[in-house]
C-alpha cells in the first residue's frame, strides 16, 4: 500500500514554470527546459497587451528540430512528449513588429509527475507490488485535479483582468491627449475668432 505521506511528496513535485515579459519590436526571446525523456510537458501563451495582440512562437527539440511553431497568435497551447532527453527550447518572436511592443505571458507545465502518482496508486510506480486505490486517495486525487482545474482557472482571469486593464490605459492615454489637443484648438479658434471680430468692428482711420 502507497503512504499517504508519498502520495502528498508525489503531488507536491510537479513542476511548472509561469512568467510574464516585455518583447520589443524586432525582438525575439527564447527560454530553455531541460527534460527527460518520455516526459509529457505543455506549453502555453498569451499575448496581454501591445500591439494587435501577436507573437510568433517556435518550440525546438534537443537536436535543434522543430516541434511545433505558430505565428501571429493571441493565445495558443500545445502538449507534446519529450521523445529524448535534453534540452527544449521555446522562443517568442515580435520581428515582425515595427513599432509595437508586447507583454507576453506564458506556462510551461510538466505533466509526468501527475502520471507518477497515478502508476503509483495503481501499484506500478512503488516496487510493482500491487495496490488497490483507497476512498482517501482517490479523493486527494480528485481534489488535486481541482485544485489545478482552479488554478488555471484563476490565471486565465488574471490574464484577461491584465489585458483588460492595459486596454483600458491605453484608450485613457488616447482619450487624454485627445482632449488636451481639443483645449488648445478651442483657445486658438476663440482667439481666432476674437481677433477677426475686432477686426470687423474697428474704425479705419481716414486717409488725408
Amino acid at each position: 500500500m502507497v503512504p499517504f505521506l508519498l502520495v502528498l511528496a508525489l503531488v507536491g513535485t510537479a513542476t511548472a514554470v509561469e512568467l510574464t515579459f516585455e518583447l520589443r519590436q524586432h525582438d525575439k526571446m527564447c527560454f530553455h527546459e531541460e527534460l527527460k525523456m518520455d516526459v509529457a510537458a505543455t506549453l502555453e501563451f498569451q499575448v496581454i497587451y501591445g500591439g494587435q495582440f501577436d507573437v510568433d512562437m517556435i518550440l525546438r527539440g534537443p537536436d535543434d528540430n522543430e516541434i511545433y511553431s505558430t505565428q501571429k497568435k493571441q493565445y495558443d497551447s500545445h502538449t507534446f512528449s519529450a521523445t529524448k532527453a535534453g534540452v527544449y527550447s521555446f522562443c517568442f518572436s515580435n520581428e515582425f513588429s515595427t513599432f509595437a511592443h508586447k507583454t507576453v505571458y506564458f506556462d510551461f507545465y510538466v505533466e509526468s509527475q501527475e502520471d507518477a502518482i497515478r502508476d503509483a496508486m495503481a501499484g506500478e510506480g512503488v516496487g510493482g507490488a500491487d495496490h488497490t486505490v483507497t476512498q482517501l486517495e482517490s479523493s486527494l486525487l480528485t481534489i488535486h485535479d481541482n485544485l489545478k482545474v482552479i488554478n488555471d482557472y484563476q490565471t486565465h482571469f488574471r490574464l484577461r483582468e491584465a489585458q483588460g486593464r492595459a486596454i483600458i490605459e491605453h484608450v485613457w492615454e488616447r482619450v487624454t491627449y485627445w482632449s488636451i489637443g481639443e483645449t488648445f484648438l478651442i483657445v486658438f479658434v476663440g482667439f481666432g475668432q476674437v481677433f477677426v471680430l475686432r477686426r470687423f468692428f474697428a474704425e479705419k482711420r481716414s486717409s488725408i
